[in-house]
């Protein structure tokens, strides 16, 4: 049995963003400290964390399966519309390679002021993976209307404006003049951003199953 378009093709997409808050909620638990809303989830694997060797290795995985979503979406959507289904897995996998792989084997530094080889390469992985994954929405969304699902659509490019704002908010989040006001909540809007964007893909990976 092919794993493409199977339940379980699916089935891995869910653990991927169910997995990315659910990890990073219970090892905050073992990095006293730790802000969930203060601070951004990647601060879980900086050298100094005790939980950095799992936040890493987590993040790997999670790359992984969602390079393998990128995959299976292309081989599901093509049907519907090759250069929607291309620009689906083009965005997918440079999050899953960015955001997941890379950001997993180069740690980010504890704090900000702290910049190394390491800690950049992290930075501009995370940071291309976020933004082209801010697009998946509306890539989601176009599908649906063609497919004529219009409950899915229509919540996927709503999900899309979302997801604008809160990336806005996240990057406000890490200027100094925010840090004392609810703006400069880092970690609470990168994990709204968060499911702004993945909750799309949730929404048609249960369709699947």
């Amino acid at each position: 049995m092919s794993l493409w378009g199977s339940k379980l093709s699916w089935i891995l997409l869910i653990i991927a963003i169910i997995g990315d808050f659910v990890v990073a909620y219970v090892l905050a638990f073992f990095n006293p400290g730790y802000s969930n809303t203060k601070q951004v989830m990647s601060v879980l694997g900086n050298p100094k964390s005790p939980v950095a060797l799992f936040y890493n290795v987590w993040l790997i995985i999670l790359g992984i399966l969602i390079c393998i979503s990128a995959v299976n979406f292309y081989i599901v959507y093509s049907g519907v519309s090759k250069n929607y289904a291309s620009a689906g897995l083009i965005i997918l996998f440079i999050f899953g390679i960015g955001a997941g792989i890379i950001s997993g084997i180069f740690s980010v530094n504890e704090g900000k002021e702290i910049e190394t080889i390491t800690s950049k390469i992290h930075g501009i992985g995370a940071g291309l993976g976020f933004l082209g994954l801010t697009f998946i929405p509306l890539v989601v969304g176009l599908i649906s209307f063609k497919e004529y699902d219009s409950i899915i659509g229509i919540v996927s490019i709503a999900f899309f404006i979302l997801s604008i704002v809160l990336f806005v908010l996240f990057i406000m989040s890490e200027k100094e003049a925010f840090q004392n006001s609810i703006i400069g909540f880092s970690g609470l809007w990168q994990r709204l951003l968060l499911a702004s964007m993945y909750m799309p893909l949730l929404l048609i990976a249960l369709k699947h199953i």
